[in-house]
């Protein structure tokens, strides 16, 4: 494949301004302007958590969203809705709070990131520095982009590989990245494929998947935990469940299928703390990628629209 100069010109011009961006942001970046922020999103987060387990999977799946789709939640609030209203509205309710204290000073983009860690920990997961000074969009994305910048679930090794690599992800952190699948259910849209037409995947797990979720069409209200083992519990469970052949998403079980990131798999599975560890490393470098910073973009003073 050949590769041209004003390609690889391009390509290095975006990773210099993905690093530039990246280095504007720092951890202590609301300790003047709004120092209660931190305190009011945990314990909001908590609240949230403890009413309802299954929160926790959803507002970390919105900073995927956020992080992938190029700020996703301040640029399609409404184009997800559908998927995770209860989290938006917790995400409304965590920012109406931060807004209370601090009028138009901490972003959406901020508040989810900090959401995201918070709930990872409110589970039982590791905990990491969340670094801040992200700004919101003040543009929508059309649902073409969201769709296209999400990778599905019938994706390949290969593609998976490709296409975190292309956000500056390498391949131990797209595995551990998967690993937030410990938490967290899926539609019996996402994994009927899987269940019915798959080979790599245990008969009797399929089995019991099937029963709920029928061939062809149906079970749109159906969803199955992404890890049987322990659903609401944020740990390396879901590794092991791959050595079993009991991923749930085609694009679950190709991390563990005879490919170059077995290892990683065995060494999750294995490790509680090399998970976490990079899990905590993977989330950092994920919420740098192409963050708004600066005089770039606005800070919104309600995530579902830009200010007028």
């Amino acid at each position: 494949m050949m590769v041209s100069a004003s390609s690889c010109v391009s390509l290095l011009l975006v990773v210099a301004l993905a690093s530039a961006a990246a280095a504007q942001l720092s951890p202590t970046f609301y300790d003047r302007s709004c120092p209660r922020a931190l305190a009011t999103i945990k314990s909001a987060v908590n609240a949230a958590v403890a009413q309802e387990a299954r929160m926790g999977a959803s507002l970390l799946r919105l900073h995927f969203h956020d992080c992938f789709v190029q700020a996703s939640v301040h640029h399609c609030f409404l184009l997800l809705n559908s998927i995770r209203g209860f989290s938006f509205n917790v995400i409304a309710n965590i920012k109406a709070q931060v807004e209370a204290i601090c009028k138009q000073t901490v972003s959406c983009a901020d508040i989810l990131a900090v959401a995201a860690r918070d709930s990872v920990v409110s589970l039982g997961g590791p905990s990491w520095t969340v670094l801040l000074g992200r700004r919101d969009s003040a543009t929508a994305a059309s649902l073409t982009t969201v769709s296209n910048s999400l990778l599905p679930p019938s994706s390949s090794l290969s593609q998976l590989i490709s296409g975190y690599g292309n956000l500056g992800l390498n391949p131990t952190d797209m595995v551990a990245l998967s690993g937030a699948h410990t938490i967290g259910q899926a539609h019996c849209s996402s994994y009927r494929a899987h269940i019915y037409s798959d080979t790599n995947i245990n008969q009797a797990f399929a089995t019991s998947l099937k029963a709920s979720c029928p061939a062809g069409s149906g079970g749109a209200t159906v969803l199955a935990p992404l890890d049987t083992t322990t659903p609401t519990r944020f740990d390396n469970a879901y590794f092991s469940n791959l050595l079993n052949q009991k991923g749930l998403l085609h694009s679950d079980q190709q991390l563990f299928n005879g490919g170059s990131t077995d290892s990683t798999v065995r060494n999750f599975a294995s490790s509680p703390a090399a998970f976490s560890s990079a899990f905590a490393t993977a989330m950092v470098k994920m919420g740098n990628i192409r963050p708004l910073t600066g005089t770039q973009g606005q800070i919104r003073t309600t995530c579902s629209a830009a200010n007028s």
